[in-house]
């Protein structure tokens, strides 16, 4: 088997439908097969999968994992998984007819363990003019990512779970998804990529960035929404906070290793310098407000939830001793 297509899913079923409908114009001349994993759905997805697999033009697997948790379900797929390149996405996309012979090419290509691409939008609503249309750091809140025309290996740059492909032995060397940062129903816990990259660069793997990797990501109306970003960033405070807490990692710069955490002053669990950055951010915010820009006045403000997150799993964790970056 050359390729494996590990798909996660949680009560989604009508888009899985069409994800799965995308898949089967894929252009694959290697042997390749798709698993489907349900992490617990209440609708219709695993009638969705058996009929999908009646007339898919590769195995179509339906595997349930009772788990709860994005990077679980994952885990479960990888451990089935046959082939020797293992692609992930997620169950609302539309790849891309060359997406798998492009993934085997760049991983050649680019001599490398693991390759992640671009996610271009399917607007599921008006896009506010906020968001803008081509790429900005906005776009990682709805799963979008395009990081230009050229190859970028991954470092202070990370790929997005909804495309990537990994040799098979990536998962041997690195160890698999850790499911305490990875997205679970009622939260938007989400730092299971990066973490996993962190693990991935200290066995020694490397990744790239290939432009001709693509998928397109549904992005439903109800996540163009500021009440949505404002949620989004308080999760991602507290994602970044539990990274802190179990690997020493700068919480706004997580690939900057100049500071070790376990020597750094905290007040109640969270490091003294960012309560300065806070108070900038506040004084910023309002000062936006005083000019009228309300685009630079939201942009403090969800660095404000961004600290509320953080002050939350801190304060939960206070007392417990943060790992040093060092070790």
């Amino acid at each position: 088997m050359k390729f494996s297509v590990v798909i996660p899913t949680y009560n989604r079923a009508n888009e899985l439908v069409r994800t799965l409908e995308s898949l089967r114009e894929l252009n694959v001349s290697e042997p390749w097969e798709v698993i489907v994993v349900d992490n617990n759905s209440s609708d219709n997805t695993r009638d969705v999968v058996l009929a999908a697999s009646k007339e898919f033009p590769a195995s179509l697997r339906y595997i349930f994992e009772k788990e709860q948790g994005r990077s679980a379900a994952l885990n479960a797929g990888i451990k089935a998984a046959q082939g020797d390149i293992i692609a992930v996405t997620d169950d609302d996309v539309r790849v891309d007819r060359e997406w798998l012979t492009n993934a085997a090419r760049a991983l050649d290509r680019l001599r490398c363990d693991y390759v992640g691409g671009k996610a271009l939008p399917i607007w599921g609503g008006p896009r506010p003019d906020w968001i803008p249309d081509r790429g900005g750091k906005h776009w990682g809140v709805i799963a979008l990512l395009d990081y230009g025309p050229n190859p970028v290996e991954f470092g202070e740059q990370v790929p997005l779970g909804v495309n990537m492909a990994f040799r098979r032995d990536a998962f041997d060397r690195a160890g698999l998804w850790d499911n305490s940062v990875g997205r679970k129903g009622g939260t938007l816990l989400g730092q299971e990529v990066r973490e996993w990259a962190n693990r991935a660069r200290a066995a020694g793997l490397r990744g790239f960035y290939s432009p001709d990797l693509i998928v397109q990501h549904v992005i439903p109306a109800d996540r163009l929404t500021k009440k949505y970003f404002r949620r989004w960033f308080y999760w991602h405070g507290i994602s970044r906070a539990i990274l802190y807490e179990t690997n020493g990692l700068d919480m706004e710069s997580p690939e900057d290793k100049s500071l070790d955490f376990s020597q750094v002053p905290q007040i109640v669990g969270v490091p003294r310098y960012l309560y300065r950055t806070f108070a900038r951010k506040v004084f910023e915010m309002f000062g936006s407000f005083a000019k009228r820009n309300v685009v630079a006045a939201f942009e403090s403000e969800l660095w404000l939830w961004f600290f509320a997150g953080v002050f939350r799993q801190r304060w939960k964790n206070r007392r417990t001793p943060i790992v040093s970056n060092r070790d």
